[in-house]
C-alpha cells in the first residue's frame, strides 16, 4: 500500500446503511456515494449511475474499460455482467473505500477482466502509455461530501480525452447544483471540441456529461430510438426517456455530435 493511499484511507471515516434492501455507502455524512441492491448486486439503483452507461447508446462495448472512482462499485459490476468481452480497469485513491467494495459491496477480489489500481486518477492517467488505450472513460470522483468533483483541473480532462481510443466516449458525473458545474462544462467543451452531449439533471441533482472523440457521429433519431428500446429491454436501462429529452433539447432532424 502506497503512502498516499494511506493517508487518504484513514482520512475517510466511511459507514455504510441499509434500507429496502439496499445497501449504501456513505463517506461519514448522509450523502449517498454509491448503493447496492442486496439480491442483485448488478442492478443500479441510483439514476445518475444509470445515465453513466449512456454510451451504451452510441458505442458497443469496447476492448478496455476505465473507470476512475469506486464508490460502491456499481458501474463496475453492471459492466463486469453486461460487457462480457470488456477488460475493466478501475482506479480509487482510497484503499479502504476498495476494501469496503470488495468486503460489503460485491466487488471480486479476483476476476480474469478487472483490474483495481489504489492510485489517484489524475497521476493515473499520466503515463504516456495510457493514451488511447480505453474506448470509454467514465468518471465519478467526488469528495467526502459529494457536493462536486474532486478533481476538477483542465489537464485532468485533457488526459481523460487523450486516453480514448478512436472512437471513444468519457463520461463525467457532475453535480447540476454546484458552483463548480459551468466551470467544469466549459472545460469539457474546450477538450472535446463541443463533441458533448448533456445528460437530463437526475431528481438528486447529479448532471452526466458524455464527451466523444474519433468519427463525426450524425445518425437518424429513429436508430437511436430503436437502440434505445434494444437497451431497455434488455438491460433496463431507461434509455428511451434519455433519448426523448437529448431530442426536445436539441431540436434537430438527426443527432450529430
Amino acid at each position: 500500500m502506497s503512502t498516499r493511499c494511506r493517508a487518504i484511507a484513514e482520512a475517510l471515516p466511511i459507514t455504510l446503511s441499509e434500507a429496502d434492501g439496499a445497501r449504501y455507502l456513505h463517506f461519514g455524512t448522509e450523502w449517498i456515494q454509491g448503493a447496492m441492491d442486496v439480491r442483485r448486486p448488478d442492478r443500479l439503483l441510483l439514476a445518475y449511475v444509470e445515465q453513466m452507461m449512456a454510451w451504451l447508446v452510441f458505442l458497443e462495448p469496447p476492448a478496455r474499460i476505465l473507470q476512475l472512482g469506486l464508490g460502491a462499485g456499481s458501474l463496475t459490476r453492471f459492466c463486469l455482467r453486461h460487457c462480457p468481452d470488456s477488460e475493466i480497469t478501475v482506479v480509487d485513491n482510497s484503499v479502504e473505500v476498495i476494501e469496503t467494495a470488495h468486503q460489503w459491496f460485491a466487488l471480486p477480489r479476483t476476476h480474469p477482466r478487472l483490474k483495481v489500481v489504489c492510485r489517484d486518477a489524475q497521476d493515473f492517467l499520466e503515463p504516456a502509455a495510457r493514451r488511447g488505450r480505453y474506448g470509454v472513460v467514465q468518471v465519478d470522483v467526488y469528495d467526502m461530501h459529494a457536493r462536486g468533483p474532486a478533481i476538477e483541473s483542465a489537464d485532468f480532462y485533457r488526459l481523460c480525452a487523450e486516453a480514448l481510443s478512436d472512437p471513444g466516449i468519457a463520461v463525467f458525473n457532475l453535480f447540476g447544483e454546484h458552483a463548480s458545474t459551468e466551470r467544469n462544462l466549459r472545460r469539457i467543451r474546450r477538450v472535446f471540441g463541443d463533441r458533448v452531449l448533456a445528460m437530463p439533471v437526475s431528481e438528486a441533482g447529479n448532471l452526466v456529461v458524455l464527451g466523444f472523440k474519433g468519427p463525426p457521429l450524425a445518425v437518424e433519431w429513429k436508430a437511436v430510438e430503436r437502440r434505445a428500446a434494444r437497451l431497455r429491454s434488455r438491460l433496463r436501462l431507461p434509455a428511451p426517456h434519455w433519448v426523448e429529452a437529448l431530442r426536445r433539447d436539441r431540436a434537430a432532424p438527426m443527432l450529430e455530435v
